[in-house]
């Protein structure tokens, strides 16, 4: 994998004049809000650690040079993480994917029953229901963000939403946009969620999630799905986790 070719601090990087995204963007600011804190984790479980991230901090250095932009955040909505971005200048929308994904399958799945037996149930397909569901979510106009938060959404999804997932998100980050996303080195037997603490440290919240680990990815399928971006670096930690950066 490539490392970051960005001048470091010294030189004064230029900064990209970002217009407002064309069609109707969902913000965060004020919807995410109100939501923050509704995925909260299982009872019983540990209380809340704290992660240093060495993935966030070059996150963070990446997005000096792009100054006020739009950031898409693809976990749950933290009221953490959402003012920390927002104190930045950044205009903050999320999509809970997981939640999403789980809900869409759960009313397709009730659909596919109520068809009669012998009739055509291609629809239903994994490659026709992750194309269907990419078409009701996520709508927004390509190129339209300069951050992403992709968290481990990688790690749990099949293989035909995954690999299409991968595509969208490439398509809706802007040039010179940047995509922070995680992948276990072990499939992980505690499910997190993930929120900004503060520069440098993340806080991962044990939550119950409605599917199991699909695969542990190998360099070369990360390089694989990443083949679009101009660079990427990985931070590998001593807790099974692997910190993608990958600026387009």
């Amino acid at each position: 994998m490539n490392f970051f070719s960005k001048s470091r601090p010294g030189q004064v990087p230029a900064t990209p004049q970002r217009p407002a995204p064309p069609g109707p963007i969902r913000a965060a600011a004020s919807v995410a809000l109100a939501n923050a804190g509704t995925h909260s984790a299982s009872p019983g479980v540990a209380s809340n650690s704290a992660r240093q991230s060495n993935g966030l901090k070059e996150f963070l250095w990446q997005l000096e040079g792009i100054g006020h932009g739009h950031l898409l955040d693809l976990g749950p909505a933290r009221q953490t993480t959402i003012t920390f971005f927002i104190e930045r200048g950044y205009k903050v929308y999320t999509e809970d994917l997981l939640a999403t994904w789980q809900y869409f399958l759960e009313e397709d799945n009730v659909r596919a029953k109520k068809i009669l037996e012998g009739a055509d149930k291609s629809e239903f397909s994994p490659e026709a229901r992750a194309k269907r569901f990419l078409e009701t979510t996520m709508l927004y106009p390509d190129e339209t963000f300069d951050a992403v938060l992709m968290w481990d959404l990688l790690d749990y999804l099949d293989t035909e939403l995954m690999t299409k997932l991968a595509a969208r998100i490439t398509a809706l980050t802007r040039e010179g946009g940047v995509v922070f996303a995680m992948f276990h080195t072990r499939k992980p037997i505690i499910f997190h969620r993930y929120r900004v603490l503060d520069g440098q440290n993340l806080e991962l919240i044990p939550a119950t999630c409605p599917f199991q680990p699909q695969r542990v990815f190998q360099n070369r399928e990360i390089s694989n799905l990443f083949s679009r971006y101009r660079s990427s670096k990985m931070f590998v930690g001593r807790d099974q986790l692997r910190e993608g950066l990958f600026v387009k």
